[in-house]
Formats: C-alpha cells, structure tokens, sequence
C-alpha cells in the first residue's frame, strides 16, 4: 500500500484501506549463558558479529570486549557505535561481546578496607573473580565459537572504567587494548591510582590505553594524574583526552567512537574529509 494513500486517508478522517502488516522480530545478535566457575552463578555474554560476517566465511576479526554489556547496560549503545564505524571506514570491524554485569561493586572495583563503603556496599571487592571469569570462561568461549583474528581490546566507562584501569594494572595481557572512559578513579579515596607509580612498567608498553575524564574529574584531577604520569613515564602508546565540557552522563556516547578509531583503527584511513579524528592530549 501506498503510504502517501494511508496518510491521505487518515488525514480526511476517513477509513483506512485494509491492508496485512507483517510483524517479523529484528535479531541483532545471540547470548551464551555461562555457567561460571569463579562466580559461582549463570551469567550472559552477549555477541553481536559484524555486518558482514556471514558473508565472509574465511574471515577473521578483532574481537571488542565490552563491561557493562547487558541488552540493558551498554550493549546497544556501544554495538551501534562499533557497526558505525566498520560502515565508515573509521573503525576495524569487530565482534562486539557484552560481558554483563550484575552487582557492579562486587565485580568491578578491589578489596577495600574502608570501613564506610563496606557498610554500604557489604558485596564490594571481587573484581579478581570478575577477571577470571573473563580470562578462563569467557575468552576460551569466544575463541572456539567464532572467527577472532588474535586482536582484541576492552572497553567501559565509569565503574568499569575503573576495573579496566585496574586490569591494565594487575594484568595487563588480558586484553591487547585498553578504553576507560570517565574511569571512577576517586572510589576508595583514589586508592586504585595511588598504586599507579608500582604496577605500571614494561608489562604494559606495547598495550595502548585510551582515557578520557569528562567535567567532574577534570575539576579534580590527582587520580588520573598518577595513571596517567606512570603510563608516560613507561612510554607507553597513550592517548589522554580531557574533556571538561562533557559530563559523567554525556561522555560515553561522545567519545566511544574515538577510542575505537584508536583502539581498532581500519586497515586503511578513512578519507581526511569525513572529519573522523582521536583527540589526545599533547603530552600524549
């Protein structure tokens, strides 16, 4: 039927010509529940292949590593992100895996001995558990079942920013490349980037970290001064973006594109007029 028809219709007030609507679900992508030795419960990884994957059978692909990847936490958002990028041209194309959360301060942030956060938060403190369920589970599932080139990179923001600074720092093979946008280095008084000094070094020179602070953190900034000032004396391939005119709430959606042009860059530039660039610090 003519839509220009049906909306004359219904404009004139008058009946609708009777027409069949199919009704077909949208499928964008599978989810595995596993059964997790380290955190003793079910939890569901979600995957979302690039838009050509069927097409290309002997094709292998970076796989992009998202915490916080429920269907309702990041995973569209950053899914979306990612597709973009591959149709442009900014980005590689990638295999998207959520890795879903349930209780983020047990899973994401360390011990503490905080005698106020423990009250609040009586749960917090497995991060260790959360990243052996992704190096000993998670990882091997992905490998097995789908096409994976051997490059990878991990993503998150806020709360799982934190925990990917923390990995980057306690393990760093994890994962080939780090993104913590807007990372929650002042929980546990910043005791995360207090350590910075020690456990930064050679382990991580060849694995490239994205940061990006948005208003809150830049207005107080001696956390992320410390990672950051450990990371460039090790030399290792940085890109630090400050952006005091993004907020908390506002930053994830602005700046995903960027860390995965950094993170996952295409075989070949994008052309320079598209206007596609990752904004560094210069002391990057």
């Amino acid at each position: 039927m003519s839509f220009l028809i049906l909306l004359a219709a219904m404009l004139q007030g008058g009946p609708t010509p009777s027409m069949h609507v199919a009704i077909q679900p949208i499928s964008i992508g599978m989810s595995h529940q596993v059964d997790s030795g380290p955190l003793n419960e079910s939890r569901t990884v979600n995957i979302i292949l690039p838009a050509g994957y069927a097409k290309a059978p002997a094709k292998r692909y970076p796989v992009l590593y998202l915490i916080d990847g429920g269907v309702d936490q990041d995973l569209l958002n950053v899914a979306g992100v990612a597709l973009n990028g591959g149709i442009w041209g900014r980005s590689a194309d990638a295999i998207i895996v959520g890795v879903e959360t349930k209780d983020r301060r047990r899973e994401l942030v360390g011990p503490t001995g905080d005698p106020e956060l423990l009250k609040k938060y009586p749960t917090a403190g497995s991060s260790a558990a959360f990243r052996a369920f992704i190096r000993d589970e998670v990882k091997p599932l992905i490998e097995r079942s789908y096409r994976t080139s051997g490059q990878d990179a991990v993503i998150g923001e806020s709360l799982a920013g934190l925990f990917i600074v923390e990995t980057y720092m306690a393990e760093p093979a994890l994962f080939g490349g780090y993104a913590a946008i807007d990372p929650s280095l002042w929980w546990d008084k910043e005791a995360l980037s207090k350590l910075a000094a020690t456990k930064i070094g050679a382990r991580q020179k060849s694995r490239p970290l994205y940061i990006a602070i948005a208003k809150e953190q830049s207005e107080e900034p001696a956390a992320v001064s410390r990672v950051i000032a450990a990371v460039r004396a090790d030399g290792a391939r940085l890109c630090f973006n400050p952006r005091p005119d993004l907020t908390h709430a506002t930053i994830y959606q602005q700046l995903s594109p960027q860390a995965l042009q950094f993170l996952l860059p295409p075989a070949e530039a994008p052309p320079a007029a598209f206007g596609f660039e990752v904004s560094c610090s210069p002391k990057s």
